[in-house]
């Protein structure tokens, strides 16, 4: 028995929609979001405190059919097209960990043949998240408020399919993002680590500086969803 059968298989979803990836080393490529609501954290840099409030009931079935409708609205009606790459979908909130089912959803997605990605904050445990799921960990600095959250055996369930970002507002969080990649060999656990600016707040040349000048094992993250579309918030 999987171990999420034992669970509600109910959801509580604030949206679901394609755009373009706009996070992680998968930024660029069209993808569909499954935005779960609610979240245990109050990140002072959080752009969807909208998935806060209580979402819409959908059972997982539905989500992975209105997933599967997404992406058929998309394709071309030329069957002489070659054939698409595994199709690309993420799992994201608010935290979608705090709903148990999420796991099944991830799942499913899994044996529909999707490319799945979570997008987490890593304060709850990622131990029953599918193997081949691409998990996207937040590790929470101080300027986020949140830094106390981390749940630090979190990165004991890493592969090198999986990537870890740090949200950075200025230069204590470089700091401390630079000291905790070092102290704990975070290049050596993941496939990635991203250091990603807030938008707005701290300009992305004088992040790349301070990498560029340390010589981090770290890759510059942008939000490319604000830049596509600067201040749309839903949807994107």
């Amino acid at each position: 028995m999987r171990c999420s059968e034992s669970h509600d298989r109910t959801l509580e979803v604030t949206e679901i929609f394609r755009s373009i990836q706009g996070e992680s080393t998968w930024a660029g490529h069209p993808c569909v979001f499954v935005r779960l609501a609610g979240c245990n954290l109050r990140c002072s840099w959080c752009d969807s405190a909208y998935s806060f409030s209580p979402g819409t009931i959908h059972t997982v079935e539905e989500v992975v059919a209105a997933v599967s409708a997404l992406e058929q609205s998309s394709e071309q009606d030329d069957q002489s097209d070659p054939p698409r790459p595994s199709k690309l979908v993420q799992v994201t909130g608010g935290e979608p960990l705090l709903q148990p089912a999420s796991v099944y959803l991830m799942e499913r997605l899994l044996e529909t043949g999707h490319t799945v990605l979570l997008e987490t904050s890593g304060a709850l445990s990622i131990s029953e998240v599918p193997a081949a799921v691409r998990k996207i960990m937040d590790l929470k600095a101080p300027g986020s408020g949140e830094a106390g959250a981390n749940l630090w055996e979190n990165l004991e369930h890493l592969s090198m399919r999986d990537e870890i970002k740090i949200v950075v507002s200025g230069r204590e969080d470089y700091e401390w993002a630079r000291l905790q990649i070092r102290r704990r060999g975070l290049a050596g656990r993941c496939g990635a680590v991203l250091l990603a600016p807030v938008h707005g707040s701290l300009e992305p040349e004088r992040l790349v500086s301070w990498m560029l000048e340390d010589g981090l094992p770290a890759r510059l993250n942008l939000q490319l969803h604000k830049y596509v579309w600067p201040g749309v918030e839903r949807g994107v």
